[in-house]
């Protein structure tokens, strides 16, 4: 199996927080970290692997500590295969679905798992009777034509702008 193309588009808006609170914006999450790593491009697919235990070391956030990983599918083997690698259990990874489920442009990997993410962490915060204490963790990571992989942690605090 491999991811759809369907039609479609996202954006993500990024800014300090200075700029988002001078433009009236809600702040949704923090950009925590992220890293890009090669892999060997005989082995393409297996990127999510090696970038996501990397974006977390910057980030200072332990595997245990995340509440979602979005990766990517590009092919249904490698995203199995990153997540049996990685020790994750399946109830963190693409709750609502991933690319093979919900497909979207070429090109719009990045910007479709962020909003995804964004939107289940909040979902999940406002469910929690200690939401107001707590910050919760997201990962996006996906693999790169080539033999790259790339991931990114983001952080919604325990005061954060509601979705």
């Amino acid at each position: 199996n491999s991811s759809q193309l369907t039609d479609g588009a996202a954006a993500v808006l990024m800014m300090s927080r200075a700029e988002a609170e001078k433009r009236g914006l809600p702040i949704l999450a923090i950009w925590r970290s992220y890293s890009v790593v090669g892999v060997p491009p005989n082995i393409m697919g297996v990127g999510p692997a090696y970038a996501i235990p990397s974006a977390l070391a910057k980030a200072g956030v332990g595997r245990d500590e995340v509440e979602v990983y979005e990766i990517n599918e590009a092919f249904a083997s490698q995203a199995s295969w990153s997540v049996k690698e990685l020790g994750l259990t399946m109830n963190k990874v693409n709750p609502n679905g991933g690319a093979i489920a919900l497909g979207h442009p070429l090109g719009c990997t990045g910007a479709r798992q962020m909003a995804t993410l964004l939107h289940e962490l909040h979902r999940r915060k406002g469910d929690r009777s200690d939401s107001r204490s707590q910050s919760m963790y997201g990962v996006v990571s996906m693999c790169i034509g080539t033999g790259m992989g790339a991931a990114a942690v983001v952080e919604v605090p325990s005061m954060v702008s509601k979705l």
